[in-house]
Order: structure tokens, then sequence, then C-alpha cells
């Protein structure tokens, strides 16, 4: 079963991307997110409380998760969703995060003192080659400044907090452990909300389909996956299945939605998926 967890997660959080327009079309973003930690953080307390869980925890661990929830669904997130709400083309956004598994791999010897072998790297390269080829450049774009420093905040921010998590790999059960991080995505927004933006949600039809399917398989499932892939994993070689995110999101748009696949889209799939498999084989 843990063999099919990376799979799992890269069509769960494929499946984010095609949430995420209906979610910020009808709210500002920062509110967006502030409901949708509130609900998880609620949603992993209750799930620890029944299974029995210790949920009182010590201020290292406390504050180790909060943390890692203020990088990861505050700043990383937030800067998203932002960038998207402020004009920045949703193309140049997936493909400057998509450089975080080039940070991490580069970060990782130093910091984790993982050792990241040639082969890793040239899976890494091909990877992020495919991933480009999916996304396309936009080179015809306008890209608003508030934009692309929001994207390289959220870049810092996710490759900041996945090598934060396997540094610290502390022994939290996960519900506790992601009860604690949405905890810090929810006040890092709620702190957006009162000094900066202006709170806004319309809860239509299609608000809640799309929050909902974010909430209960993107933060409940694809989250909680990618927290136990990085716990038993190098951090270089779980980050490597990001590359696969793009083009797994142009095929459920394709399918779901029929926005056009492309030949190039296809090639970008292959190689991306090539990439993926020599970066994280033994």
């Amino acid at each position: 079963m843990v063999k099919v967890f990376p799979l799992i997660f890269v069509l769960l959080w494929s499946s984010a991307f095609i949430t995420t327009k209906p979610i910020i079309d009808n709210s500002d973003p920062f509110s967006a997110l502030a409901f949708r930690f509130l609900i998880v953080a609620i949603g992993f307390f209750l799930f620890s409380i029944y299974s029995k869980q210790k949920i009182i925890i010590n201020k290292k661990n406390f504050t180790e998760s909060f943390f890692s929830g203020v990088l990861f669904h505050g700043l990383y997130l937030g800067g998203v969703f932002f960038s998207i709400s402020k004009g920045m083309p949703t193309g140049i956004a997936a493909l400057i995060v998509t450089l975080q598994p080039i940070l991490t791999n580069a970060l990782s010897g130093p910091i984790l003192d993982e050792k990241v072998s040639i082969k890793q790297w040239i899976g890494v390269f091909l990877g992020f080659i495919g991933a480009a080829l999916v996304l396309g450049f936009d080179v015809g774009s306008s890209i608003p400044i508030l934009g692309l420093v929001a994207t390289i905040v959220a870049l810092i921010a996710i490759t900041t907090s996945t090598i934060w998590q396997k540094k610290l790999s502390n022994n939290l059960p996960l519900p506790v452990s992601n009860m604690y991080q949405a905890m810090g995505g929810f006040t890092f927004h709620l702190l957006i909300i009162i000094f900066f933006a202006k709170p806004y949600i319309d809860f239509t039809q299609t608000f809640i389909i799309a929050m909902s399917h974010q909430i209960f398989l993107v933060s409940f499932g694809a989250f909680t996956i990618l927290m136990f892939l990085i716990k038993k994993n190098s951090a270089s070689k779980t980050v490597s299945i990001f590359f696969l995110i793009p083009p797994t999101s142009a095929f459920m748009a394709w399918l779901f939605l029929n926005e056009n696949l492309t030949s190039l889209d296809l090639i970008g799939f292959f190689v991306a998926t090539i990439g993926v498999y020599i970066a994280t084989r033994d």
C-alpha cells in the first residue's frame, strides 16, 4: 500500500489546481485559506480525539509544527493564491514553484547531510524540463511585480518547509502534527485579513464544492501523505514527485474541463515521468 502513496499524492495534489480558480473567483485568497485551514484544524482535532491521540504536546513540538504550517499553508499557498489573484499567469507561477525540487536537492546536502547523487540530479533536471514543456513559458504575458514577488516567496516557503519537516522529524502522530500545522496556516491568514486584506467569501455552490474538494481530498488526504513520505524517505527523493504534478494537472484539465491536451503536453509528461523514475529509484 505504501508504494502507491506517491501516485495517490500526485493525483490528489494535481486535482487541487482544477478547483483553485473557482475558489479565487468567489472569495479573496486569504479569507478562503483561513476558512479552509480552520475547518482542517477542527477536523484533525476531532480525529485526534476520536483516535485517542495525545494532543497536549510540549512547547518545542508545538513551535516546530506551528511554524511549519505558517511556511507551508501560510506563505506557500497564500503566495500562490495571492499571485494568481493579482494577475500572475498560472503557467509562470507554477513553473517558478516547480523549481522547488532543484532547490531542495541543492540544500539537502549541506543542511540534512543527504547525499544527492549524479543520477538524482539528472532525474531532477529531466523532471523540470518535462514540467516546463507542459506549463510553457507564457513569453507574451505581462508579469505583475507583486505577483512575481509573491510566487518567489511561495517557492522559498515550500522549500524551507520541506527541509524543516525532514530535519525535525519529530515523533508526533500525523493527525496531531497536521492539526497544529493547520492552526499555523489559519493564524497566518487570519492576521493577514485583520491587518491587510478585506475579507470576502461568496458561499456559492461552486465555491462550496471546490472548497470541500480542497479540504477533504487535498488537505486531509494529499498533505497527510506528503508528510508521511517526507518522514519515511529522503527530502530530495520525495520532492522529485512534484515534477509529475503539472503534466497530471494538464491531463485532468483535459479530462474534466475539456481543455486542450497537446502533443507537447504528452512529451512533457513522458520526460517528467522518466526524470522522477531516475531521481527516486534506489
